[in-house]
């Protein structure tokens, strides 16, 4: 049993006024006079529409069969979800795209010394579970963008395979070149981890979820509970997306049927060593064979062997060929015109392809956003308009490499650009808590709908779940709601890190935790026993993410806050200052162990331990240009938040025409032409996905990554970029606030 803090009654009674004060209000942000009391009620009416049977009805129907890009019912399930979209009087479209989607052709793996096993590579079909039986409509466990190859070689252990690991490995005197690694997941994208093994020489990789992680170490393995059985394997792609995401062949561009596409060899995408995905069942065997030093213990799992690094004895045998298939994606829009401000345009997106059925991920979040969409629809049927342009995106593609997404956004950047708004996105839901990540100039906006909503399960909103949740946690009062910053991994990437569109990330969890990730085994009934039986939450997040829609679609004054920005940012730069110090002392105390020959007297001499080599000394950096810009940020910040109270407390119709028109557009100024350094696609200043975490954000990137990986010459040049890029991002919303007088 877990063992919580509570708090005695009269504190969490306190918390509960403070925040309620603190976090809602009698009106909507951004709505004048009454306007604001009937947006409450159309939400009333919005929230009343929403059925539980509708979403269970959808995800049976569109998680029947396994749809991943190119299979025959990816193609009928974007034609159904297009159905029911002109059903609920949308205007709807499909947009084709045409990307290179490799499936496998020959997958084996095999132990060939000391002792000899063959690999199965394949789950286990559930007699209970008839989706699990349809076998022919399967990919089977793979990495797609891993590269062909036909490799032999010693096998070492190299933990999760993040760079913390191959630093220890170092120190055992333990090298991966010319090696195959086994390796878990967790601790980073996927991705990463082969990355990592060609950069230190190996010339294979094989991926597998630990049980202690993900499998009887963490709960009762499937069917009789959630976690992964011995033979569960998660796929997935492992395209470098921290360079770019989308078609490798088409990089910056619409990959429409007749664009120019590069060789496979030009792309920086695709794997250079070949990667295999396997089961804790299949790991065992391999693990067991191995030699060399013991693995600190950290390091050790959940299997029932004694866990070595390696090199040897244990010697494997890795041989992968894929078809390097041109395939179409299949993008459905569906547009709601606005009445006032038809050129301004609120998006709200999710994916529909799956690497098997894919009942969690993704098809959990796209029947709320279907659910919230036939909502909205009903609304219109009954006389109601938007003042602005509603399009719902239902992405293909997402799995590989937010295929479908980035696409249609590299295809229409222009139309975009002039006229997002915002963009709203989910992806996989399940029981639990409210995840939120984002823009952080709508802060302050989804704050407020966070609190507006009541959490199926306690009665409570579910902002207010989420703070006392973090109370606990923390084991003093939190007050202040945030959303994270955004990294990567799913399709809000395009909008926000390439084009600087303010995009939200939306999502419950914490409560149906499982190991169906990517496996055959995500589907219906799996869902419906473990991850949201009755699919309350389901509902719960359609009326979050609805009345986001909905209240930026009707806003008489588009909900933008810079103080929340501000305030964040200046975390980040805090952060960033701190990190070179903090470096820049270890580093000091490290040589200096190092010259004293410390290392040697503390080591056990019965192992191998290699002394590491004297780092160069962390200089000093100019972060003077970056103080002064957020001064100047501050300022402007708050010139605006006394602009936007006073234009809510007396409207002036054409200044609010004005500002609208440029709010919005705010976050185009925090993208930079060139991109950051060695990965140009991404262009957003703020956030970014690491360089070496993949999904993990990094956020002020260009300053941050380039402490980190002791690239010292570049930090003053991005700490100079960022800053001029905030001083003109200020200077804008200083030109909003003039519009005003």
């Amino acid at each position: 049993m877990k063992k919580y803090l509570v708090y005695p009654f009269s504190v969490v009674f306190i918390l509960f006024i403070q925040n309620a004060f603190a976090q809602t209000s009698s009106s909507p942000i951004g709505f004048t006079g009454d306007h604001g009391e009937q947006q409450l009620l159309l939400e009333k009416q919005f929230d009343t529409a929403l059925q539980t049977k509708d979403i269970d009805s959808w995800m049976k129907r569109i998680s029947a069969y396994p749809h991943h890009v190119g299979s025959l019912y990816d193609k009928a399930n974007a034609l159904f979800i297009d159905s029911l979209f002109k059903s609920w009087g949308y205007e709807t479209q499909i947009d084709t795209y045409y990307v290179l989607f490799p499936t496998p052709k020959i997958r084996q793996l095999e132990l060939v010394s000391p002792t000899k096993y063959q690999a199965v590579l394949m789950e286990k079909i559930i007699p209970d579970d008839p989706y699990t039986a349809q076998t022919k409509l399967q990919l089977p466990p793979y990495n797609a963008y891993s590269a062909d190859g036909d490799v032999t070689a010693d096998l070492v252990y190299v933990n999760y395979g993040i760079p913390e690991d191959y630093k220890r490995l170092e120190e055992m005197g333990v090298s991966v070149k010319g090696k195959i690694v086994i390796v878990k997941y967790g601790h980073s994208w996927r991705g990463i981890k082969p990355r990592l093994a060609y950069e230190h020489g190996a010339v294979g990789c094989i991926i597998y979820s630990d049980p202690a992680d993900n499998g009887y170490g963490a709960g009762d393995v499937y069917p009789e509970g959630a976690y992964k059985n011995a033979y569960a394997v998660q796929r997935g792609s492992v395209m470098n997306i921290t360079i770019h995401p989308g078609d490798p062949l088409t990089p910056g561009y619409g990959a429409t049927k007749d664009a120019k596409r590069l060789n496979i060899h030009e792309t920086g995408v695709i794997k250079k060593i070949p990667v295999l995905p396997i089961s804790y069942h299949d790991a065992q065997p391999l693990l067991a064979a191995l030699g060399g030093p013991v693995a600190p213990g950290t390091w050790v799992g959940g299997l029932p062997v004694t866990y070595h690094v390696g090199p040897g004895p244990a010697k494997v045998h890795l041989k992968l060929a894929f078809n390097w298939d041109t395939k179409p994606v299949y993008d459905v829009i569906a547009t709601l015109k606005g009445s006032e401000y038809p050129d301004e345009w609120i998006l709200r997106g999710n994916h529909e392809d799956a690497w098997v059925n894919g009942a969690s991920d993704p098809v959990s979040g796209l029947v709320s956003e279907l659910s919230e969409a036939k909502s909205i629809g009903d609304l219109i049927k009954n006389g109601w308009k938007p003042k602005r342009t509603i399009k719902y995106c239902v992405w293909d593609g997402e799995e590989p490499g937010l295929l479908g997404s980035t696409e249609w956004v590299e295809d229409h950047t222009k139309e975009l650009k002039e006229h997002a708004v915002a963009y709203i996105n989910s992806d996989n839901n399940e029981r639990g808590f409210l995840y939120v990540g984002g823009s952080h100039t709508l802060e302050k906006f989804f704050t407020q709908v966070a609190f507006s909503v009541k959490d199926p399960e306690k009665g409570i909103s579910v902002g207010q779940r989420r703070l006392d949740a973090a109370s606990l946690k923390e084991g003093k009062p939190v007050t202040d709601f945030h959303i994270d910053a955004l990294g990567s991994g799913s399709d809000y990437t395009p909008f926000l890190q390439h084009l600087g569109i303010a995009s939200m990330d939306l999502g419950f969890g914490g409560e149906g935790e499982g190991g169906e990730y990517h496996t055959d085994y995500d589907d219906y009934i799996d869902f419906t026993r473990f991850k949201d039986p009755g699919f309350h939450y389901e509902k719960a997040l359609a009326e979050v993410a609805g009345i986001s829609v909905l209240r930026l679609a009707n806003a008489d004054i588009l909900p933008f806050d810079f103080t929340h920005f501000y305030k964040t940012v200046d975390g980040y730069v805090n952060e960033v200052q701190q990190l070179a110090n903090t470096m820049r002392e270890k580093t000091q105390f490290q040589n200096q162990m190092i010259k004293d020959s410390i290392y040697e007297k503390v080591e056990d001499p019965l192992k191998t331990f290699v002394v590491p080599e004297k780092q160069t000394a962390i200089p000093f950096f100019n972060f003077a240009p970056l103080q002064n810009a957020m001064i100047t940020l501050q300022q402007s910040a708050d010139a605006y938040a006394n602009m936007f109270k006073t234009l809510e407390e007396h409207p002036d119709e054409n200044a609010i025409r004005k500002i609208n028109n440029m709010v919005y557009k705010s976050e185009q100024y925090l993208i930079s032409a060139e991109g950051l350094p060695g990965r140009p696609w991404y262009k957003h200043l703020i956030y970014a996905p690491g360089f070496y975490t993949g999904y993990g954000v990094k956020t002020i990137p260009g300053v941050r990554e380039a402490i980190e990986q002791r690239q010292f010459d570049e930090v003053d040049p991005q700490i100079e970029l960022l800053s001029k890029t905030l001083l003109d991002f200020s200077n804008y919303v200083k030109r909003m606030v003039k519009e005003k007088k």
